[in-house]
């Protein structure tokens, strides 16, 4: 793919278009040509489609009977780096092209003109009579952060009528104006001065200024306690990487985290930057992915699925709490966000840091292997100290059966209420009770559509389906023995916490964080701000609140529950409990007093409970190295899962065991295939669900191997196979 050809008019060029046809189709160059990379609008059948060129088109056709690219784009072309990763992305995710590009080409309005639109902005007065509904419109408009919104976008976010913001624009509070569609971003000053670092802090920032400097590609893992300055460190090589003219872009595994961040960033550097996430508006969007390619968004800030923006010049990616699950896209295309970005950098020269105070042993096995540099930072940040760690022997403690907190918990919250302080309560369960059983027949509600239990969500007022997201009114009779008044709720979920806590400190101000309690990104991250200010005692929260937040005030994490992720037969249970243990405990002491951390346990003799309390995570990541590297399993091995569903149950378990008998491609590389079997929520939105899993040796070429296998059969029209390479999640 050579940078630059051009297509004169006529000429036959191959086009990749996002529908599912599976490869390039040939056309003929519209009027006035167009380059290779280029974004195209071309026929297929009756439509009109997007697509990219391509390169040449491959020939075979006659060229006269060829259809024309309807038009090109006014949009900088794909560059050749991004290209090459789209292909490379799908052949190790066993993806079809198209599908790929879909990820890349997420642009609203892509095939619309540049022209002006009518926008919205703060004029910076209010209004001499103000209402519930005007000062919704201002409160939207200022948590935009200054971003102009269209009509349509700022109704939406105030969640009010069109009326409300014109009545706005005529008494002089809101501007409306004329403006460019797509305007560039403000210039970020890489000059300006950043934090003083300590020693440690220091180094780090100085190896990771070089490692840009010197414009390759490589990899660091910044491993560093929470609240040591990772963010300060990795904000250096940002500093770096713009002053030399290229562009960076900072992963976060949490849209609620993007405040905090871009806060830090506009102090550092004196604008903020541009953000790509689910919560930015469908404006700012399609202005960001016109920008980046144009080279005028030095600096993004987004989730995984801006791994696939047309960088024009992609110098550093950062990857932020790297071992946190949500980089793993777990349906459409399956992929994860930390390993495509370390195989984007290596196509682009461009240097990646994966920052976590608790890695995932990937990570770890790939710096201890030396694959990647190491920097850590051992100590917290200014004056601040790492939380004491200490087990509540739940056996020893003396508890009504429908309460959750121990009493030595119990005491400890009201030590903090008495000094003014806050507290967090961490349990990872969202919703009320996790069951509803019928105690006059047993009967316990579950989700139509699924094999899963219905969610008791009281705040809601509803049953929720956590697999589908089906949900439906709590009833007052058993659906199997229509008996009223016997469905009782069974264990807790935050809803329940927060009824137990509200009668253990009737006084304290209590906030809920979860995330099915907000109706936006932008009402998570005003709530988090606040209560960063001070605006709760009591803290209670699932894994959202283990992500980076920083609470100066919390000098107490309690885990109601630690031993709840060392069930079942998960190969990653005992990482995964270790990182969120440590990750929620690091919430605490963030300031100037120093923090505890108590958690609630069962098991306090258990290896990983052990590991958590007596802090040395070299151990454990040593331990847990040595039993995979025995077992054969990841980073020590492949794995591969299969995924088949159909409405047919039958149907799907003939087609897996068919596809199971004809294993012979991947004998010859020596992998094992498993199943079929029933996957543990085996029917979901009304499908059945079987799964394989197949696992082979490190060097082993499995994807090879697992596109022949594949290909023997082809899949009846109601069944869906999914091919999931390094699977996280084996539900």
């Amino acid at each position: 793919m050579d940078e630059g050809t051009f297509f004169p008019e006529g000429a036959r060029v191959a086009v990749l278009t996002a529908e599912p046809i599976g490869r390039p189709l040939d056309y003929r160059a519209p009027e006035g040509g167009c380059a290779e990379g280029a974004f195209v609008v071309v026929p297929l059948g009756p439509r009109l489609v997007p697509g990219v060129v391509w390169g040449p088109g491959e020939g075979g056709f006659d060229l006269a009977k060829l259809r024309a690219v309807n038009r090109v784009l006014d949009a900088a072309p794909m560059r050749a780096e991004l290209r090459s990763f789209l292909l490379r992305a799908a052949d190790y995710t066993l993806t079809p092209p198209p599908a790929m590009l879909r990820l890349a080409t997420r642009s609203p309005g892509l095939g619309e003109a540049p022209g002006p639109r009518r926008v919205y902005r703060l004029a910076g007065t209010e209004p001499a009579r103000m209402t519930e509904a005007r000062a919704r419109v201002l409160d939207a408009l200022q948590s935009f952060g200054g971003a102009a919104l269209t009509l349509s976008e700022l109704a939406a976010a105030a969640e009010v009528t069109t009326s409300v913001v014109k009545g706005l624009v005529k008494v002089g509070a809101v501007l409306e104006e004329e403006a460019p569609r797509d305007l560039p971003y403000p210039r970020l000053d890489p000059s300006l001065p950043g934090k003083e670092l300590s020693g440690d802090q220091a180094a780090g920032a100085v190896q990771l200024r070089a490692a840009v400097q010197g414009g390759g590609y490589g990899t660091t893992l910044l491993k560093g306690v929470t609240g040591s300055g990772k963010t300060e460190v990795y904000l250096e090589a940002v500093a770096e990487c713009l002053a030399m003219g290229r562009q960076a872009l900072v992963l976060l595994p949490e849209i609620a985290l993007t405040a905090e961040f871009l806060t830090r960033v506009e102090a550092r550097f004196g604008a903020r930057p541009a953000e790509w996430h689910s919560g930015a508006t469908q404006t700012e969007r399609r202005r960001l992915w016109r920008m980046v390619g144009q080279g005028d968004a030095q600096l993004v800030v987004g989730a995984r699925s801006a791994l696939f923006l047309p960088f024009r010049d992609l110098g550093l990616i950062i990857v932020d709490e790297e071992h946190d699950s949500s980089y793993k896209q777990e349906d459409g295309v399956l992929y994860n966000a930390r390993d495509m970005a370390v195989l984007r950098a290596s196509l682009c020269s461009a240097q990646v840091v994966l920052a976590s105070a608790t890695p995932s042993l990937e990570s770890w096995a790939n710096a201890e292997a030396g694959k990647y540099a190491r920097i850590d930072l051992g100590a917290r940040f200014g004056v601040a100290e790492l939380p004491e760690m200490r087990a509540i022997d739940m056996r020893a403690e003396t508890l009504p059966g429908d309460q959750w907190i121990s009493p030595t918990l119990a005491g400890a919250v009201k030590a903090r209420l008495a000094a003014g302080e806050q507290s967090l309560l961490f349990l990872n369960r969202r919703g009320y009770a996790p069951v509803t059983i019928c105690r006059a027949c047993g009967h316990q509600i579950g989700c139509v559509q699924c094999d899963a239990r219905m969610v008791e969500h009281r705040f809601l007022k509803r049953l929720v389906c956590h697999q589908c997201g089906d949900s439906r009114p709590i009833p007052l009779a058993c659906p199997s023995c229509a008996v009223e008044g016997k469905l009782a709720p069974v264990g807790p979920g935050v809803e329940r916490l927060a009824e137990e806590v509200a009668a253990k400190f009737p006084d304290a101000r209590v906030a809920v964080l979860s995330s099915d309690l907000f109706g936006s990104a932008r009402a998570l991250k005003a709530r988090i701000l606040e209560i960063a200010e001070g605006a709760a005692d009591i803290i209670i929260g699932t894994q959202l609140v283990a992500k980076g937040h920083n609470f100066p005030l919390l000098t107490l994490v309690g885990v109601i529950d630690a031993d709840l992720g060392l069930q079942g037969s998960d190969l990653r249970a005992a990482e995964r409990t270790f990182q969120l243990m440590r990750q929620v405990a690091g919430r605490a002491g963030r300031g100037a007093k120093a923090g505890v951390a108590l958690l609630q346990t069962f098991q306090p003799e258990h290896a990983v409970i052990r590991a958590i309390l007596g802090g040395d995570e070299e151990a454990f990541w040593r331990a847990e190295a040595a039993e995979r590297r025995v077992a054969g399993m990841p980073p020590y091995g492949r794995m591969a899962g299969i995924i088949l569903s159909s409405p047919d149950l039958q149907a799907v378990f003939d087609f897996g065991a068919e596809l199971a008998r004809r294993d012979g491609p991947l004998r010859r590389i020596g992998a094992q295939v498993w199943g079929p079997a029933p996957a543990p929520i085996a029917r979901v939105r009304g499908r059945h669900r079987v799964r394989l899993l197949v696992k082979a040796d490190k060097a082993a070429p499995l994807q090879a191997a697992l596109a022949e296998w594949i290909g023997q059969m082809k899949p009846p029209n109601n069944l869906r196979l999914a091919v999931d390479i390094d699977p996280q999640s084996f539900l």
